[in-house]
């Protein structure tokens, strides 16, 4: 199996699981940390497999599941999927990022659709990569744009920093939210009925 066959990102498995756990244990050695003890024996090679995991994102293409479409009866309705769950890595840090998204777009007259779950696994798809939040909620839109024939797009996304919260100013509380819109959803007030502005 070959990467682009891959059906989600977990299906990937680590390419040098070897040579990644050797590098991960002299990472933790120049740490200091201590891998003798038995339940530390295996830690790099869980490491190795749990980044691989987190970036499997890198060996796909997300725009994959905008590629089946069906016809959407009546006129064009704004359609929406929210509290998308996801965990990504902070490009800056390695560490996670949890939280959650709203995608909507706006059909063109007459324009093929595609399933909800479409949308989830274009999302996490490109979550699963090392990313900044920024980026995330653009790529997402821009895919629906290019792939899909829409009026318009729209994505928000309401995430914990475990570089913000665990580290450094450790503000526990703190959210990033970053919307991104194009089309005839720029400026839309549907939006804040889709969840947009909460």
């Amino acid at each position: 199996m070959t990467v682009s066959d891959l059906g989600s990102v977990d299906e990937l498995t680590i390419a040098q699981p070897d040579d990644a756990a050797f590098h991960v244990a002299g990472l933790l050695k120049a740490l200091d940390l201590r891998l003798d003890d038995e339940n530390a024996l295996a830690t790099p090679e869980r490491f190795a497999k749990a980044l691989t995991e987190l970036t499997a994102g890198y060996h796909v293409r997300p725009e994959r599941h905008l590629e089946v479409t069906f016809d959407a009866p009546g006129p064009p309705a704004l359609i929406t999927v929210k509290k998308v769950r996801f965990t990504s890595l902070c490009e800056h840090h390695l560490l996670p990022f949890t939280g959650r998204a709203t995608i909507s777009y706006l059909p063109s007259p007459g324009a093929r659709i595609v399933g909800l779950s479409k949308l989830v696994r274009l999302f996490q798809d490109y979550a699963a990569r090392p990313q900044i939040q920024e980026r995330l909620t653009w790529q997402v839109v821009e895919a629906i744009m290019t792939e899909l024939d829409v009026q318009g797009a729209a994505c928000k996304v309401v995430s914990s920093h475990s570089c913000l919260t665990l580290r450094g100013a450790r503000a526990h509380e703190a959210r990033m939210v970053t919307k991104w819109a194009t089309g005839v959803l720029r400026d839309a007030p549907v939006l804040r009925s889709a969840g947009h502005s909460k």
